[in-house]
């Protein structure tokens, strides 16, 4: 399985953005995708849009994790973001969305791809690093968060 942090660089975790919607959000992660990766922002954009019209990838409990998978990516990439006000998500909890995972995977990683979200959910279900996450004070300290055992 690739590693948390080989698809984490510090500078893809923004912490208090200032989305008003999803399509902000991905909007917005779109455009960090992008710089990243030389793809068009509009193809990050639209792969993430045709994932959550499937069903909303919000966990409860104030998480999301968006992804997709696209045939021009060549390895996983990752980024967190903490919405400075919630969003409505579609939550099975109907509670707005503030803490962020987007996953970004090549199209055939599939094994690659569960394994991440799995590892990343059952981060996120651990209410103490979803307090923690709401409170760390720099990009840095959020990662090292994400990235404990």
């Amino acid at each position: 399985m690739i590693s948390l942090s080989d698809i984490l660089p510090v500078s893809h975790i923004i912490l208090d953005a200032e989305t008003s919607s999803k399509k902000r959000l991905f909007e917005c992660v779109a455009q960090l995708f992008a710089a990243q990766s030389g793809l068009p922002q509009s193809e990050i954009f639209d792969c993430l849009v045709a994932r959550e019209r499937l069903g909303s990838t919000a966990l409860g409990q104030g998480v999301a994790m968006p992804h997709g998978r696209h045939a021009s990516v060549s390895a996983a990439t990752g980024a967190f973001i903490r919405l400075k006000e919630p969003i409505e998500f579609d939550a099975p909890d109907n509670k707005p969305v503030s803490l962020v995972f987007v996953l970004l995977v090549p199209e055939a990683a599939t094994s690659e791809h569960l394994e991440l979200l799995a590892h990343l959910a059952g981060r996120f279900s651990e209410k103490s690093v979803r307090d923690a996450l709401q409170s760390c004070g720099t990009p840095e300290a959020a990662r090292d968060l994400l990235l404990a055992a």
